[in-house]
């Protein structure tokens, strides 16, 4: 599906990669919901209010499976396996739970000792030169780290698999990012071969080896497609929450002076990033199943409809000075990581990754500033929101 033609909308002079948000405010000024050209000529529906945001995202009449679109006349199949993100229930709820099953809440936790040692081995290689770009040095491997050791990928390809990552999610082009789709199937298929025939303890052998007490487990094609998920969705996504993340605080001396003064505020300080400027813009294409009515507006049916997290997310009937950037915030509610059945799976680990990041960072960095002019800062144009570089000076 191509992309909202948003520069078709925006009001003049408004810089859609840098600061996307006056757009989210004029769209949620004349309403919760949007139809807007694609640059395909066609449309898509956006959902910017916070309210019609989560009824949207539980709405069962909203699927993510593309042959509900009323344009759909074959896919070709799936680019890389078969995954959550393209299936709604009863299939996604087969699929998550056979992954939740082996993705528990206390194998994440055990994983908080090593995520230590990770972020302290980037720190101690970066801190020496006195200056580094974050996004390089530390918010890009330290997640990349984590997710593959997590998986049992071979150290040895982790610079592959992030360039790999990095393409699929930001293209320099449309043929780069086919190749990079093309490379990371065929390593993943080997990978998980290899998993089968051996006996590790890693969560890709585990996930091979799972069956649930009917005997269901993951088909070939299901297990490639999860993998991929876990890997791109476990690596970018926190890639850019840690950036982003530091580039507020930055941005924003008080509440930086607050964090480092009280780092029990790091886990709220989190959300309030998620909440002001997460990673993931919007959710992925969903097609209504049926008519469907959101904010009063009637949706036909098989139209092609993107719930924009990041304008529910500055929603001010939710969310009091929306465009405040405040650590001690109740950020409760915020759809940084979605809603309802599709709620991100890797959320805890993407929480304890970042609480642990930022808060070694400040520890050891205590002059931590800018070392370019923020304003010079360069945003990648994509729906998931991230620099290309965060240069700072210690």
């Amino acid at each position: 599906m191509t992309m909202p033609a948003l520069d078709r909308v925006a009001p003049p002079g408004t810089d859609l990669v840098s600061d996307p948000f006056p757009l989210y405010a004029h769209l949620r000024e004349q309403g919760p919901v949007h139809r807007v050209p694609t640059y395909d000529e066609g449309h898509v529906w956006l959902v910017v209010g916070h309210e019609e945001a989560r009824a949207a995202l539980t709405d069962p009449r909203l699927r993510n499976d593309i042959r509900y679109s009323s344009s759909w006349q074959d896919d070709g199949g799936h680019a890389i396996g078969l995954n959550m993100l393209q299936t709604d229930p009863p299939h996604h709820t087969r699929l998550r739970k056979l992954v939740a099953r082996e993705f528990t809440a206390r194998r994440i936790e055990a994983l908080r000792p090593r995520v230590q040692q990770i972020t302290d081995e980037l720190l101690d290689a970066m801190l020496p030169a006195g200056r580094a770009d974050l996004v390089e040095a530390f918010a890009a491997p330290l997640p990349m780290a984590v997710i593959c050791e997590l998986l049992g990928v071979p150290a040895e390809d982790r610079k592959q698999f992030g360039a790999w990552s990095s393409e699929i999610v930001f293209p320099s082009s449309p043929e780069a990012a086919g190749a990079a789709v093309m490379g990371m199937t065929g390593y993943l298929a080997e990978l998980i071969e290899a998993k089968r025939q051996g006996d590790a303890d890693d969560l890709l052998s585990a996930l091979v080896r799972t069956m649930d007490e009917d005997g269901d487990s993951l088909s070939p094609e299901e297990m490639l497609g999860m993998a991929f998920l876990l890997l791109v969705a476990g690596h970018e996504t926190t890639v850019n929450l840690i950036a982003n993340g530091t580039c507020a605080l930055l941005r924003h001396p008080g509440q930086l002076a607050a964090l480092r003064a009280d780092m029990t505020l790091v886990d709220g300080a989190v959300e309030e990033m998620l909440r002001y400027d997460g990673p993931s813009q919007t959710t992925a294409h969903r097609f209504t199943a049926e008519p469907v009515e959101i904010g009063g507006v009637t949706i036909p049916k098989g139209d092609p409809v993107m719930v924009f997290l990041a304008a529910a997310n500055r929603d001010p009937k939710r969310f009091p000075e929306p465009d405040r950037f405040d650590i001690r915030r109740d950020a409760r509610g915020h759809l940084g990581f979605s809603h309802g059945v599709h709620h991100c799976l890797g959320a805890p680990l993407a929480r304890l990754e970042t609480t642990i990041a930022l808060r070694t960072l400040l520890e050891r960095c205590p002059g931590l500033a800018f070392d370019t002019d923020p304003a010079e800062l360069a945003w990648r144009p994509s729906l998931m929101r991230g620099l290309f570089h965060l240069p700072v000076r210690f």
